[in-house]
């Protein structure tokens, strides 16, 4: 059972899920929040849903150097990472 965090945090169990996959408690918050009321789609903002074509894309746009080459999981990292 997840533990209460007080009337700040709106859904317990998914603030606790990403405060140990590495979120600061702010980022964690806002997430759980704003899933909690549905305001966040977050399986439409996930990078391995989209295409390689549409990563592709997105990497040039950021000036990925290299991606031509990438793989599709290769393009999600470097993505994430930038």
């Amino acid at each position: 059972m997840a533990k209460d965090h007080g009337s700040q945090v709106k859904d317990d169990a998914l603030y606790e899920e990403l405060r140990e996959q590495g979120a600061s408690k702010e980022k964690a918050a806002r997430i759980a929040n704003a899933k909690a009321n549905g305001s966040l789609d977050h399986e439409s903002t996930r990078l391995e849903d989209r295409t390689k074509s549409d990563l592709y894309d997105e990497a040039k746009k950021i000036g990925i150097e290299g991606r031509s080459t990438m793989s599709k999981d290769d393009l999600v990292k470097a993505i994430r990472n930038r």
